[in-house]
């Protein structure tokens, strides 16, 4: 795992271009960290690779959701309602704090063979592909706090000064 501070999280990532055996596979592998750090969604950065790669499985949450890939997603619309949760991050241990997201997105993204769709998600998994494809963008969820809260956290030694 990468955390705070570490600069690839800061990076936007590189599209994918080949839909081979090999990406599969590190689809495959990002499920397996995911579950294995406990989390909902990862982003490739988050593991080292600056690729527009992300896994979210929301099945904990969502009667009928399953672990899926998203390859180069792309919000295309956002809806004008939104509302506050709380979020944490992998890459943050620790740390929780409310974040206001659009409750509807749609998304553009291909999936691990390079078949493209664009769909609509709403409430939890529209949260969740927000929040990983912020990380494609170099966005961490403090970033979407606000500034007196983010300097609490770093006041804490939550986050570092210089994230």
């Amino acid at each position: 795992m990468r955390y705070i501070g570490d600069p690839i999280l800061r990076k936007h990532a590189q599209a994918i271009d080949t839909f081979d055996k090999k990406l599969r596979t590190f689809v495959d592998d990002m499920i397996e960290v995911m579950y294995k750090e406990d989390g909902i969604g990862l982003a490739a950065p988050q593991i080292g690779f600056s690729t527009r790669i992300i896994v979210v499985d929301a099945s904990e949450l969502i009667n009928g959701e399953y672990p899926r890939p998203f390859i180069n997603p792309e919000i295309i619309e956002f809806s004008d309602e939104t509302d506050v949760k709380e979020e944490g991050c992998l890459s943050i241990p620790g740390v929780y704090e409310e974040v206001r997201r659009a409750v509807k997105i749609k998304v553009k993204y291909q999936d691990e063979k390079g078949k493209e769709f664009t769909e609509e998600y709403t409430d939890w998994v529209a949260r969740i592909l927000q929040h990983e494809i912020d990380h494609l963008n170099g966005i961490l969820f403090v970033d979407r706090i606000s500034p007196i809260k983010r300097q609490l956290l770093i006041a804490q030694k939550a986050i570092p000064a210089i994230y």
